[in-house]
C-alpha cells in the first residue's frame, strides 16, 4: 500500500515552512490540500507559498483553476489520488480537513448532483451563515463538513452528501501529522499575519479582483469587498477579518480532533518541532 504523509493544522500555525522543510529533507512533492489556494490570482488572501519560499520542492494543486470557474471536492480527490499514485514520496499538506480525508480514505462522490435551483435560494448568503443552518439542520453532519466548502454545505442541507464506504477508511498506508500550538499564540500569529498580509497589498489584490468582476465568500476577501462597498470602514473590515479568521482555525482545531486520527506535534519550538517530525516519518516509512 502506498505511503502517504499529511501535514495539516489550523490556518496561521506554519504549515507552510514546516512542510517545505520536511518535504525537502525526504526529497519529497507536496500536494496541496487547500481549498482556496486552487485558484489563480487569490494570493495574499490566501496566504499562497511564494516561489521563493518552495526551496525546489514541487507544488502540485497550487494555481490550477481560474475564476469564475469552480473546483470541487470530487474533483480534488481525482486529481490528488493521480498525483499520489505517481509520486514516489507524496506529502499532503494543507488545512482543509474534507480534501484530505477525500483524498486518503474510501470516499465515493460518484452520485452527487449539484442542485442549482436550491442553491439559488442561498445565494446572498455567506458560508458561515449556511454552515450554522447546517449545524442547526445536524450537527453530526456538520463536523463531518470544512465550513468554507460552501458546495458541501448546501449538498448537505439539501439532502445530498457524499457516501463514506467505510468510517474513514484508508486506501492509503497514511501517517497525518497535526501540528498544534496553544491557542493564545495561534491568535497571535493570526492577527499578526492579517496585519502583514495588508501591508503585503491585499486590499489592492481584492480591488484588481473586483474590477475584473470576481467577488469571493472567502475570509479576507468578503470583509474587504464589503469595505469597498462601503458597508464598513477599512479598520472593521481588518478587525473583522481577523475575528472570522480566529474562528475558523478554531473550527479547524476541532474538525482534526474529531474526524482524524492524528499524530499531534506542537510546533512552539520550530526546530524541535521539525525534528521530531522527521523522526516520526523515518519510522513510518520504514515499517
Amino acid at each position: 500500500m502506498k505511503k502517504v504523509v499529511v501535514i495539516t493544522g489550523p490556518t496561521g500555525i506554519g504549515k507552510t515552512s514546516i512542510s517545505v522543510a520536511i518535504a525537502k529533507h525526504f526529497n519529497a512533492e507536496i500536494i496541496s490540500a487547500d481549498s482556496a489556494q486552487v485558484y489563480r490570482d487569490l494570493n495574499i488572501g490566501t496566504a499562497k507559498i511564494k516561489a521563493s519560499e518552495m526551496q525546489d520542492v514541487k507544488h502540485h494543486l497550487i494555481n490550477i483553476v481560474t475564476p469564475p470557474k469552480t473546483y470541487d471536492v470530487a474533483s480534488y480527490q481525482a486529481t490528488a489520488r493521480n498525483l499520489i499514485e505517481q509520486i514516489e514520496r507524496p506529502f499532503i499538506v494543507g488545512g482543509t480537513g474534507l480534501y484530505i480525508q477525500a483524498a486518503i480514505n474510501d470516499y465515493d462522490f460518484s452520485n452527487e448532483k449539484r442542485d442549482e435551483s436550491f442553491e439559488q435560494k442561498y445565494i446572498n448568503y455567506s458560508n458561515e451563515d449556511l454552515y450554522n443552518l447546517l449545524v442547526e439542520k445536524d450537527l453530526m453532519l456538520s463536523q463531518q463538513i470544512h465550513p468554507n466548502n460552501r458546495r458541501r454545505v448546501l449538498r448537505a442541507l439539501s439532502g445530498s452528501a457524499p457516501k463514506k464506504k467505510g468510517k474513514n477508511k484508508p486506501i492509503y498506508d497514511n501517517l497525518v501529522i497535526q501540528l498544534t500550538l496553544d491557542r493564545k499564540t495561534l491568535y497571535s500569529r493570526i492577527n499578526a499575519r492579517v496585519d502583514e498580509m495588508m501591508a503585503e497589498g491585499l486590499l489592492e489584490e481584492v480591488k484588481e479582483l473586483k474590477e475584473k468582476g470576481l467577488t469571493f465568500n472567502i475570509i479576507c476577501y468578503k470583509q474587504l469587498n464589503e469595505y469597498l462597498d462601503g458597508k464598513i470602514s477599512l479598520e472593521e473590515a481588518v478587525n473583522e477579518i481577523k475575528k472570522v479568521t480566529r474562528r475558523y482555525a478554531k473550527r479547524q482545531e476541532t474538525w482534526f480532533n474529531n474526524q482524524m486520527d492524528t499524530v499531534k506535534i506542537d510546533v512552539s519550538n520550530p526546530l524541535e518541532a521539525k525534528e521530531k517530525i522527521i523522526k516520526i516519518i523515518e519510522e513510518f516509512y520504514e515499517v
